[in-house]
Parts: structure tokens; C-alpha cells; sequence
């Protein structure tokens, strides 16, 4: 084999690359000799954290993955569900949370250009993105900087190519300080019978290069997302892929018009690792070999080396392996659409992984070891400690010169629960005309399919303070509360995508924050039925040895048969009577009104009984799909104060809420699980309480709507109005520097 021009390979220049020392052994003890620098660069990204799951694929398999309604779980670009009517949702959920905290605006557009692709790519239509943010506390001097450029980069991707942007979510918190997270969800709508997927196949098929040209732009993104950040990280800029999403929007119009022919055999976007991944998953996945001619790849930069080639993350490629004869056909479709098309290489049955340029050898590598043969950690495990509970008596938990109505306000107006109106309004959320509601009129988005009465429900939903207080039950809420969104608009919860964002796993005690997650979610996930189907793990979210809160954020998508009858959050009608799903003990520990009214972040988190959550969310599901709710909302963030405060300003509307007399603080703001408020009719009161009690479901009437403002027993609390001022206020003058 010749090699033209490399530098030589020995154990430094494989730490360089994130190699570690008896990785580097195993390495040689596989290839057999020493390998090439573009070998050495395809095992650092193909063995790397962010795309061989090497700490975390050991507890990835607690998930369960199935139902009669999965049609592919996970392994492959995103999860597929049956919606009927011969039709399928395709989802998934991603990261790009380095890249975003090193260069805002790249980073975040391509993480949802990627996202995207992971879609489309399997023959689904994009009708709908979310993205759910964390960034560092509001005073720090990087903050509002990243809050500018990753909510433009979202907007201007997802806005240019098409996609609304429905729903998410967006918290602050000391712990991202350094480390910002950016997932972003796709969900896509596909015909049953035009699913594509990456499994290769036939001896010599073409293999085919489309989209964009190759630069040197992504290159070793992989293997630094697969490492804590330092003071030197901003100096990776290089590192981050540069997106054109006009451009992605030709390669989706054309990739779908070619899956309307009989060409492709299988397909593959080019993301984390872009052309080793892609080309060594699709070969792998069907035991094959491939070797590519390297000089063919379309390029955009003079004198690219194969190992920039064959590592860079230039955005809005794919690749794909077509059936024999059908070059010329797919040629015409990618050409009238202006986008790059070459054929780069073919299938072979050595099952070896060949790279060649100009003649020259750079790559001769057995394939198997690079798709299945990363190594496999067991990494030791510490348990999080129990939190204490809270010993606070009622004096010591009500400032006494504050008034309920000036804790409401005060909540409704902290980073964490303040309107994000300055961030969706970024966001086209109608293009399609398919958006049921804008963001905060529901508890989560419902998106209509096209053509069709149905609509699907979807959110990200994740309570990091839980997690890190009890990793088991913080799973468990996660997955939880997203059921409990998607019920609340009367949509039938049918599987989730997650992200799993952590720190650095060759700790003991993030590691234990993983698997106590993941056991927590695998729980909830089982008995909610609520399966996972696909997924991604963002590790080693640290700068300078301080990790992230653990965030295994959780999109959930559900299905209504008739999108008319999803119901939203806000108060509708006067005279309407307000009810409370659920019992309250007042659970103030790990709370919002604990952090933001007394300054503490302590005690446990709340519990989750998981047989009361599926209860609970089939009689609100029931009971809206009957026609007798007229406004739906979990209680979540803030307790039940909030959530009837969020209610009233959603819909303008005060309330009497007399049946909350007597009630104390921590039943007020206390954070208790499995809880819902509705509003029914008068004349439907009896038959919703008869529906609640041969549900065995708890309901407590606690007021009525009508007014201007949220009455209580001693009067007015607040108006309206005023709560919608101190809610909206907050971020924008947050980013004009008003407040910090």
C-alpha cells in the first residue's frame, strides 16, 4: 500500500486524536501494523464517544424499543412510527452542543440542518422542528452572546429551508455556564411503503456522492465533541461545519423525487464523521466492503488531503447506493436541481474498507472492527447520595414582606418560567399552514398531517434539577411529564425520542447520574408504553472539570385521529369551572419557588408513581377526545399556582379561585407529580366527574373563570394584565441589556 505524504503514526499523534494508550494497542493488535495517518483519522472518529457510544451502549439497551406501532426502533437515522391510514411519523432528537458553545450561530443551524437530513433521509417529509436550549446563568458574560447566536442560527436554518419550528423549551442555569446544550428535534411524515433505510446491499453497486461540495470545514468535530472543553476550546472554530440551508432545501426536494423511482438501495445523510461514518455504517450494517476513489468526491477547496476528505463535516451531503442501470436517472434529478452528483465508488465483497486517490492506497483496513469492534466500556458507577428532606417551617417559606401576589409575579417573570415570545417570534411556526397552535398556547405542538384530519402532537421536556438530585426519579419525570404534555392536548402518546446530555462519563459519579437516568427512563417508558425508537448521547459536557446538569431531555410524539378536537392551555370561556387532576402533599423540594423565592437548591426530588400518571393521562385523553374539556395544562415548574397563572395569560382570562382557601405555600407552588388542571363547562361538570370516578381518578373543583384578574380569599392577587407585563418583560430586556 502507498501513501503519499502523511505524517508518520505513533501513540502521540493517536492521543492527539483522542486515542487513548491501550485503545492505540488494540488498534495495532486489529490492523496488524501500523496504520496510515487517513487509517488513524477514520478509527479516531469511528471509535469515538460521540459515534461508537462506548460508555453508554451498555445502558442504552435497558430501553425498551417496541410496540405494535414501532416500525423501526433504534439504529438507524431516526425512529419510525405507524400514525395508520398506510402512514408513518419518523423522529429523532440530536446535539450540538460543542459546536453551538464554540461558534453560536453555526453551530446551532446545522445542528437542525443535521437534523433534518437524519429525516428526510429515510424518505419522511420534514413538517415540523423543535429545539430545547440550556444556557449558562443569565449574568454570565458569554450568556447573552450565545442566547443571540443560537436562537438566529435556529431561526435562520429551519426559516430558510422551510420547516416551522412548533415548540420547545428554553432554562438557565449556572451549570451550562461553559458548556451550553442545543438539541433539536424533526419529525417527518412518510408513506409506509417508501421507507428508505442505511443497510447496503449487491456487490458492486454504484456508490454515489450528492449535495454540496466537500471542504475543510467539521473536520475532527467528532472527536471534539468526545472531550471536556478547556479555555482553549474557542480556538477550535475550524472545527464547526458551516451550513447553507438553501442548499439542504434542494437536496430534500430532490431526494424525494428520486425515492419516487425505483433507484435507491439504501441511503445515508453525512453527519458526525461525514463520509467514514456514512460509508462505513451503510457497508457495515450489510457486511459488505466499499472502496472509494477519493479524486471523485466534488470538492470545494484545492489540495484536500484524503484524510480531510474522508473526515470533514461539510453540511448537505448524502450518500447513497444505487441499483445498477440507475446512475443517469438519479444524475438528471440532482443536476436539474443544481446540487453535486458523482458516482465515488462501489460495493464489494472483501469486507474491507478502501480508500484510493490518484492511484495512491491510503486506506486498507479490514471494515467489521470499524463498525463493531469500538471498544466497549463497563465504566465504574457512583451512586448520587439521597437528598435530605427540607426542614422549613411555614414562616421560614413565606418571606413575610412579600405578598402571594408579588411570589406570583416574581415567578412568572425568572428566566426559567418568563415568556420566550423574543425567541419563537424568530421562528416561522406557520409555514406549511399545518400549526394547530403557536408556541405557548399549548402544552405541546400539534401539527397537523397534510391532507388529513390528523394532527400530531409533540415536545422536549427534561427537569435537570431532578436529575441531579435523584438521577432514578428525574428519569422517571422526564418521561412523565412528556406524557403528560402530549395528553394534555388529548393526543395519544406513542414513543419518544432522547437526548442524553452528561458530563464526563470516566467519572464515577456522572456515570452513576447516566445509568440512574436511563434505569428511571426505561421504567417510565415501560409502563406508560411509551417506548424508545431512537436517539442520541452527547457526552463529556464539561469545561474545566465542572459538568452539566444531567439533561436527558425527552420528545415525545403522540397522535390525535381528529386534530380539531386538540384543546390548549388558556383560559376559554367565563363561568367555566377550573378543576384539579390529581392529589397535593406540596412537595417544595429541588422547586422553582425554593430557587427563586428563598435562593435554594436543595431536597429531594418529587416522586413519580408512574401507575397514576398513565391514569390520569388516559382520563384527561378521554375526556377531551369526548368533547368536554375546554382548556388543558400539566402542572409542572412552579407548581399549581403557576400553571393556573400560566392558564389566565394564555387566555386573558382571571379566575375565582376560592377553592384554594386556606391552602398553604407549599400546596401553592409545591411541585407534586401526575397533576393536571381543566376546565369544563358547567353543564358537562357531572359527566366529567363521573368519568374521573370510574376512573378512580382524584378531582377537586378549586374556582371558575371570568375577570381580570385571579381572585383569591383575601381579594384580588394580581391582575392579569400585570402577571402578562412582568411575564413578557423579562427577555427582551434581558437581551437589550437591561437586566441581567
Amino acid at each position: 500500500m502507498s501513501a503519499r505524504k502523511e505524517p508518520v503514526v505513533n501513540e502521540a499523534l493517536a492521543a492527539e486524536h483522542g486515542i487513548k494508550a491501550d485503545e492505540y494497542v488494540r488498534l495495532l493488535e486489529i490492523v496488524g501494523r501500523q496504520p496510515t495517518f487517513t487509517e488513524l483519522g477514520i478509527y479516531s472518529v469511528m471509535w469515538s464517544e460521540h459515534c461508537s457510544y462506548k460508555s453508554s451502549r451498555v445502558w442504552l439497551k435497558k430501553f425498551p424499543t417496541t410496540a405494535p406501532w414501532v416500525i423501526c426502533g433504534p439504529g438507524e437515522n431516526a425512529g419510525v412510527i405507524d400514525i395508520g391510514d398506510g402512514q408513518a411519523a419518523i423522529f429523532k432528537m440530536e446535539s450540538h452542543n460543542h459546536p453551538s458553545y464554540i461558534e453560536p450561530f453555526q453551530g446551532a443551524a446545522t445542528g437542525v440542518g443535521g437534523i433534518l437530513r437524519d429525516v428526510f433521509t429515510m424518505g419522511a417529509r420534514p413538517i415540523a422542528n423543535l429545539n430545547a436550549l440550556r444556557f449558562g446563568e443569565p449574568g454570565h458574560p458569554k450568556t447573552r452572546q450565545l442566547v443571540a447566536g443560537v436562537v438566529s442560527g435556529i431561526g435562520h436554518y429551519g426559516n430558510c429551508v422551510g420547516v416551522p419550528t412548533v415548540g420547545g423549551e428554553t432554562n438557565f442555569h449556572k451549570a451550562y455556564n461553559g458548556n451550553c446544550l442545543v438539541n433539536a428535534m424533526t419529525v417527518g411524515i412518510a408513506d409506509q411503503d417508501k421507507i428508505f433505510y442505511s443497510k447496503a446491499a449487491g456487490v458492486g453497486n454504484p456508490v454515489v456522492y450528492v449535495g454540496s461540495k466537500t471542504g475543510r470545514d467539521g473536520i475532527h468535530g467528532a472527536t471534539m465533541s468526545s472531550a471536556e472543553f478547556t479555555e482553549d476550546s474557542e480556538a477550535k472554530r475550524p472545527t464547526v461545519q458551516v451550513g447553507d440551508p438553501f442548499t439542504e432545501k434542494l437536496l430534500i426536494e430532490a431526494c424525494l423525487e428520486l425515492m419516487n423511482t425505483d433507484a435507491i438501495q439504501s441511503i445515508q445523510d453525512m453527519g458526525a464523521a461525514g463520509l467514514t461514518s456514512s460509508s462505513v455504517e451503510m457497508a457495515g450494517k450489510g457486511g459488505l466492503g466499499i472502496e472509494l476513489h477519493l479524486e471523485k468526491v466534488p470538492q470545494r477547496e484545492t489540495g484536500m488531503t484524503p484524510y480531510e476528505i474522508m473526515l470533514s463535516e461539510s453540511q448537505e451531503r448524502m450518500l447513497m447506493i444505487l441499483k445498477p442501470g440507475s446512475e443517469d436517472v438519479a444524475r438528471a434529478i440532482f443536476e436539474k436541481w443544481e446540487l453535486d452528483f458523482a458516482v465515488i465508488g462501489h460495493l464489494t465483497d472483501t469486507g474491507r474498507f478502501v480508500l484510493k486517490m490518484n492511484g495512491d492506497t491510503y486506506c486498507d483496513l479490514e471494515l467489521a472492527p470499524l463498525f463493531d469492534a469500538a471498544p466497549l466500556y463497563h465504566r465504574p458507577t457512583e451512586e448520587t447520595p439521597a437528598q435530605p428532606p427540607l426542614d422549613l417551617d411555614e414562616d421560614e417559606l413565606w418571606p413575610e414582606d412579600l405578598s402571594l401576589g408579588d411570589i406570583l409575579t416574581k415567578l412568572v417573570s425568572c428566566p426559567d418560567l418568563a415568556s420566550k415570545r423574543w425567541i419563537w417570534q424568530q421562528y416561522d411556526s406557520q409555514v406549511g399552514a399545518d400549526t394547530r397552535f403557536l408556541s405557548g398556547q399549548a402544552d405541546a405542538a400539534v401539527v397537523r398531517v397534510h391532507g388529513t384530519n390528523k394532527a400530531l402532537a409533540m415536545s422536549s421536556d427534561v427537569t435537570p434539577r431532578y436529575c441531579f438530585a435523584d438521577p432514578v426519579q428525574g428519569g422517571r419525570q422526564a418521561v412523565a411529564e412528556s406524557y403528560r404534555n402530549v395528553s394534555a392536548v388529548g393526543a395519544l402518546p406513542l414513543a419518544i425520542t432522547d437526548n442524553m446530555n452528561f458530563g464526563n462519563p470516566e467519572k464515577p459519579r456522572i456515570m452513576g447520574q447516566f445509568a440512574g437516568c436511563v434505569e428511571g427512563m426505561a421504567e417510565a417508558c415501560r409502563v406508560l408504553d411509551y417506548p424508545v425508537v431512537s436517539g442520541n448521547v452527547s457526552l463529556y459536557n464539561e469545561t474545566n472539570g465542572v459538568g452539566i446538569l444531567p439533561t436527558p431531555t425527552v420528545g415525545g410524539v403522540g397522535l390525535l385521529a381528529d386534530g380539531h378536537k386538540a384543546v390548549g392551555l388558556g383560559f376559554k370561556n367565563d363561568g367555566d369551572v377550573i378543576l384539579l387532576v390529581g392529589e397535593t402533599e406540596g412537595h417544595l423540594g429541588q422547586s422553582l419557588y425554593l430557587r427563586e423565592i428563598l435562593g435554594l437548591e436543595e431536597g429531594p426530588a418529587p416522586a413519580v408513581d408512574l401507575e397514576t400518571e398513565k391514569r390520569h393521562g388516559t382520563f384527561v385523553r378521554d375526556a377531551i377526545q369526548a368533547g368536554l374539556i375546554t382548556a388543558s395544562h400539566d402542572v409542572s415548574d412552579g407548581g399549581l399556582q403557576v400553571a393556573l397563572a400560566e392558564m389566565a395569560m394564555a387566555g386573558n382570562k382571571g379566575a375565582d379561585l376560592s377553592g384554594l382557601d386556606g391552602w398553604h405555600v407549599a400546596e401553592l407552588f409545591g411541585e407534586d407529580q401526575g397533576r393536571y388542571v381543566l376546565t369544563v363547562k358547567p353543564a358537562d361538570l357531572d359527566a366529567v366527574e363521573t368519568k374521573a370516578a370510574e376512573a378512580g381518578v382524584t378531582l377537586s373543583r378549586i374556582g371558575t373563570v371570568g375577570g381580570d384578574a385571579l381572585i383569591g380569599a383575601s381579594g384580588a392577587i394580581i391582575s392579569v394584565a400585570d402577571l402578562i407585563e412582568a411575564n413578557e418583560a423579562w427577555l427582551p430586556n434581558y437581551m437589550n441589556g437591561k437586566v441581567n
